[in-house]
């Protein structure tokens, strides 16, 4: 592969790891949100859908890196 392949290739790893960096932001104040509910709420709707969206959002997170592993052995 090329310097100017492997470059693109760094400058998308970058964008995605800044990405990741907001989601996992997202995902920790989703999960506190859903931790920090009353106990009257645990098991409701509303936590439930919480802890679904930060599931949701964690595997989002784990996605990126395994794409960010993949970007850079293919600019090895």
């Amino acid at each position: 592969m090329n310097k100017a392949r492997r470059d693109q290739i760094a400058e998308i790893g970058a964008r995605l790891m800044e990405i990741k960096s907001q989601l996992e932001t997202i995902q920790q104040d989703e999960q506190d949100y859903a931790d920090n509910m009353p106990e009257n709420m645990q098991g409701s709707e509303r936590h439930e859908k919480a802890e679904a969206a930060a599931q949701s959002l964690q595997e989002a997170v784990d996605s990126l890196d395994e794409i960010d592993a993949a970007l850079a052995s293919a600019a090895e």
